[in-house]
């Protein structure tokens, strides 16, 4: 027996090693070449590509197209799994690959239009352009390295099959960047909802009394609103999904060289972006006869969207307008394929697709689209989506939109009046452009088309289709958008607030809370401050805000009545003197943020019901919300519908109160100590394949125990919801650029370089993110020099 338990083992640990040495090798071929000589078809001349310490490729070209061509080929080997990803989500084809969980989210994204759009924008481009060789160039890397090297890994696991990138998967990422930052989807349906069931009282919390008074509510039944809740549900998933990038916010300021240390301007920026592995940016520095830039890259997209060289830089935030109407239309009794439209009945347009399901059989789609745009309850399937159609008016299905254009241009604006131009090509989404040069200029543009909409409509709710408030007449010119450039005080700043228009017009949207700009106003106006990149660290680092102790100056007294408990005394005190610091260390933001979650579920989820208050919770509708209802004793929303008696504020805040300690205590402990932000705020980048347990172990980044919060400069944020809290989106890199030496800029990327699981540069830099750290970004020739680890020599076929 011990000699055939010792044959068994024998053959067991032979097998065994057998085993780890086929992995090893099946992964070693994964991995990212960036060391020898590849030979790449179309290549004209060589080009020499030099990796830094983190894997940044620096690439040195001859010509424009090789140049374009390389970098297309070096992203892939790193990122060929995200470009894949992001294309299929864009296009609606990812139940092909995943089976028909994913079909809802494919039927969203078909009756979206954006892969129609791709297409049609595809065939119409102007081939001959610079924008379109560079396009052509650079799908021709992508597609080099995937014909020529093994599949990734995470193809392998799903059964990817392989097939070539193109320009419609180009524009259709294009139009996933637009729409994920859409709040129209959630905020839309939601103020409707309380606008015409609830009524003008509880409608005064969300401050929209500008609304034309006396307007009769929309005629939607119970199906129709379960429709739209659910479609409000089905967007956020879609954006949540696979570990896409999700565009949020930002900050952004550049600051004129009579308030800097050295003379010269400086440009910061921190673009607010769902958090994933791999990262959102693919840092590239691309040099070529009379070109050079540092950019940051989204997949598929050959030009960067963010980017500096030696005379000049810009950062991005966005713009926040609203730029996507939803349309109720009134269908013919006597035909349902036809709406009212300027006074008579109009053909609905039809078209049928099909979505391919892995494991089942295609499923046939009908889209539909009135004047007004896409019928996109449709996506629901005829048993939900209730029996009003809701079209979806967005400026990015209705406009040129030539964004490649515009970043190529910007890419060469080195004065302001090229910068303005360039910014003035972007039409949807709406980005604030905030740009900066070594001659000493700065300048910002909030860059999008502005619809004309009749005067008194309020798109915050959904239109009626059959009257004049939903046309669209045009757009309004680009001088009328929110800009400025070398303003007397010195200094830009941009962070997602209500920018005023030069000349007065109106300019809807989902504009965030004023905390964030207000507190880096605060502090870029400090008298006597120079500031330099040192400092300006901190000011991107800077975790204040006085939303949450304006809340508890409403909250505070209410609290001091009702909380009798000794204890629960010592912790109320703690809020009281919380400065609005979310520092790890500290209890106070926990306690105050699960109060804030309570606080809001209380007095809102008995009138909406729990479907409609998570829709809530990821508006920031919310916000405003909430601080004017913890100032309003007399609000309805503070009675408990699901009670007999009338409930007052008081009654709803000691409810809360008691619930937050509660859950805090289940969650932590009865050590109110351990309670620290640190603990109950962390951060995970997550990958698509980490969804599915255990493979979360195997790729993805973290936990860490995350500073930060919602709305502060240090954008780590999460929505308002019970602890512990994951956080959803932050800073997507932190940059910092000095014209006086813009070779010594500095940025950080939260993950890493790589996308490939084992490479060294997947998850290099997530400890030193969290932990407020910066790397240089090199652009100066003996930097790079000194700096690169190895070098892969891309050379034309033979």
């Amino acid at each position: 027996m011990k000699r055939v338990l010792k044959t068994a083992a024998t053959v067991l640990l032979t097998v065994g090693l057998l085993a780890v040495a086929a992995g090893g090798w099946y992964l070693h071929g994964k991995q990212p070449q960036r060391s020898g000589s590849v030979q790449i078809p179309g290549m004209l001349a060589e080009v020499t590509v030099r990796y830094d310490e983190r894997g940044v490729p620096h690439i040195q070209a001859q010509n424009e197209a090789d140049m374009y061509r390389a970098l297309g080929y070096v992203q892939a080997q790193d990122r060929l799994f995200q470009m894949e990803m992001i294309r299929r989500l864009a296009r609606g084809q990812l139940a092909e690959i995943l089976g028909p969980d994913l079909l809802e989210v494919d039927r969203l994204f078909r009756t979206l239009g954006i892969d129609a759009h791709a297409r049609k924008t595809a065939a119409a481009m102007d081939t001959s352009s610079h924008t379109s060789q560079a396009l052509k160039a650079y799908l021709e890397g992508v597609n080099t390295f995937q014909d020529s090297h093994p599949a990734p890994l995470e193809f392998d696991i799903l059964g990817i099959p392989k097939r070539p990138f193109t320009a419609e998967d180009t524009f259709a990422v294009s139009g996933y960047l637009a729409y994920s930052f859409a709040a129209a989807f959630k905020t839309e349906p939601l103020l409707t909802y309380v606008r015409d069931t609830l009524g003008a009282d509880y409608l005064k919390t969300f401050d929209v009394d500008w609304h034309p008074k006396g307007m009769l509510p929309l005629a939607l039944n119970q199906q129709d609103w379960q429709g739209l809740g659910k479609l409000a549900a089905l967007s956020q998933r879609a954006t949540d999904l696979l570990g896409t990038p999700q565009f949020m916010g930002s900050n952004a300021w550049a600051i004129s060289g009579s308030r800097t240390a050295s003379g010269k301007p400086l440009l910061a920026g921190d673009p607010h972006i769902g958090f994933s592995a791999p990262a959102v940016w693919y840092e590239a520095h691309l040099s070529a006869p009379g070109f050079e830039l540092y950019g940051h890259h989204q997949p598929l997209t050959p030009v960067a969207l963010l980017g500096h060289n030696s005379q000049f830089g810009w950062s991005l935030t966005m713009f926040e307008n609203d730029d996507i109407d939803l349309v109720a239309e009134k269908v013919n009794p006597a035909n349902p394929n036809q709406v009212w439209v300027h006074g008579g009945w109009v053909d609905l347009q039809t078209q049928e697709d099909t979505i391919l399901v892995k494991g089942a059989e295609p499923v046939k789609l009908l889209l539909r689209r009135s004047p007004h745009g896409p019928i996109i309850n449709d996506a629901l399937g005829k048993e939900s989506a209730g029996t009003a159609p809701i079209a979806m008016w967005w400026a990015f299905l209705e406009t040129p939109n030539p964004i490649l254009d515009a970043f190529y241009a910007l890419h060469r604006a080195d004065t302001l009046s090229k910068a303005r131009m360039a910014s003035s090509q972007i039409h949807a989404p709406g980005l604030n452009i905030v740009w900066a040069n070594a001659a000493g200029d700065i300048g910002w543009w909030a860059a999008a088309k502005i619809p004309h909409r009749p005067a008194g409509v309020n798109p915050a709710f959904i239109l009626d289709g059959s009257k004049p408030e939903s046309d669209k007449p045009g757009f309004f010119p680009f001088s009328d958008n929110p800009q400025e450039e070398n303003p007397t005080r010195g200094y830009i700043v941009s962070a997602n607030h209500q920018p005023l228009s030069p000349t007065g017009i109106a300019i809807p949207g989902y504009y965030l809370p004023p905390d964030r700009v207000q507190r880096l106003d605060q502090l870029l106006q400090q008298p006597g401050v120079k500031w330099d990149t040192k400092n300006s660290q901190a000011l991107q680092l800077d975790v204040h805000t006085n939303y949450g102790p304006r809340i508890l100056q409403s909250l505070l007294p209410v609290l001091q009545e009702v909380v009798t408990d000794s204890a629960d005394k010592a912790l109320l005190q703690q809020l009281a003197t919380w400065d609005g610091d979310y520092r790890v260390d500290a209890v106070a933001p926990t306690l105050y943020f699960q109060l804030l979650y309570a606080v809001a579920h209380s007095a809102f989820a008995d009138e909406l019901g729990e479907e409609r208050f998570g829709a809530l919770r990821q508006t920031y509708a919310l916000d405003y919300a909430l601080e004017r209802l913890a100032a309003t004793p007399a609000s309805p929303w503070w009675d408990n519908r699901a009670t007999t008696q009338k409930e007052s504020r008081a009654d709803t805040v000691k409810t809360a109160w008691t619930a937050t300690l509660a859950h805090l205590r289940k969650e932590f402990g009865t050590n109110t100590a351990q309670w620290t932000w640190g603990r109950a705020h962390t951060l995970t980048h997550g990958h698509p394949l980490g969804m599915q347990k255990p493979l979360d172990k195997l790729f993805n980044v973290g936990p860490f125990a995350a500073p930060g919060g919602h709305e502060v400069p240090n954008n780590l944020s999460t929505n308002i919801g019970p602890a512990p809290w994951a956080v959803t989106d932050g800073p997507s890199t932190r940059r910092l650029i000095d014209f006086a030496n813009p070779a010594a800029a500095l940025g950080i990327n939260p993950v890493g370089q790589s996308g490939v699981l084992f490479d060294k540069h997947y998850a290099d830099q997530a400890a030193t993110y969290v932990a407020g750290g910066y790397v240089p970004q090199y652009l100066q020739e003996s930097d790079v020099a000194a700096a690169t680890q190895s070098t892969l020599t891309l050379q034309p076929a033979r």
